[in-house]
């Protein structure tokens, strides 16, 4: 079984109300009302997504939401800690923290070089943790020492962690210290060869249960898969001259981005999930492509009680 999400920022539109958190609130309630039952939100250079989820989790009662993600360098670990604790007591528990390192050449818009990625997230991850998990941060001393100080009446006792993990440094560090991973632009040779094997081998070795792992895919319920696979190929040309996505796309001999795309009619499409289920994936994260009338009939499908893989 997989469970499906929807990506929130890509497919469905926005009702242009000329309010950003009105109209994603509004996308919200149009996942809902389909029984999909996770809302996921990337982060960009302008709207905050946890203070997003965070206003989201009290207007849309019942799915879970998370960032799919949050860059850790510009945000202080305790901030971050209090951001992602106002918004599990805002959900009731619902609420997922997304984190990641950005990619060269993007990170330095945040005044920061992208510098020894996995060192720093870990530093992060040496404060941000426990602060989420309700413990002492080790080594802390005075203000800030107790767990109290950082507690937020309200928060579930813990804030589930995902982290963007590609690389296999990335993909042990989510599987030995997290709850799993959040990927992009991997194909089926990608999670099946070397996300599954290397987390879960990572958490088992760690003393931590079978990790998440949540694949991101474009997908449309579609009569025409070429076109929808040429118009992601430009619209992820991007992306795909991102060192950790074009090493992805490389390993699953995919030469445009595009050819990722989860495409056909609902049997297809539901075949193409169900080997992603295979492999051992739990979760995907989906981005609705091709036309409106495309995407209302693709969420159509991944809702509750359609989707039976």
């Amino acid at each position: 079984m997989i469970r499906i999400g929807v990506n929130l920022a890509a497919g469905l539109g926005t009702p242009g109300s000329g309010n950003l958190v009105d109209d994603l609130v509004q996308v919200a309630r149009t996942v809902a009302a389909a029984d999909v039952p996770v809302g996921w939100l990337p982060q960009g250079y302008g709207y905050d997504a946890v203070g997003v989820l965070t206003a989201v989790a009290r207007e849309v009662p019942g799915i879970e939401l998370g960032t799919s993600v949050v860059v850790v360098q510009p945000r202080h670990p305790r901030v971050l800690a209090a951001q992602a604790l106002t918004a599990q007591a805002a959900a009731h528990g619902r609420f997922t923290l997304g984190l990641g390192v950005s990619h060269p050449g993007l990170l330095e818009i945040y005044g920061q070089p992208f510098h020894q990625p996995v060192a720093a997230l870990r530093a992060h991850l040496d404060t941000l943790l426990p602060i989420l998990d309700g413990r002492s941060v080790p080594g802390a001393t005075g203000a800030g020492s107790d767990p109290a100080d950082s507690a937020v009446p309200g928060a579930a006792a813990r804030v589930p962690v995902l982290l963007g993990a590609l690389g296999p440094t990335m993909l042990r560090l989510a599987g030995e210290r997290t709850d799993g991973t959040i990927t992009f632009l991997a194909g089926p040779r990608t999670i099946g060869d070397h996300v599954v094997p290397l987390i879960e081998a990572a958490a088992r070795d760690a003393g931590r249960p079978a990790p998440r792992v949540v694949v991101g895919l474009p997908v449309a319920v579609t009569s025409t898969p070429d076109r929808i696979r040429a118009e992601l190929s430009t619209e992820y040309a991007g992306y795909a001259q991102l060192p950790s996505y074009r090493a992805a796309l490389d390993r699953d001999g995919l030469p445009e981005p595009g050819a990722i795309a989860v495409v056909g009619d609902e049997e297809a499409v539901l075949g193409q999930l169900s080997a992603y289920s295979a492999l051992g994936a739990t979760d995907a994260l989906v981005s609705l492509a091709g036309t409106a009338e495309e995407r209302a009939r693709t969420l159509r499908l991944l809702g509750a009680g359609r989707l039976a893989l």
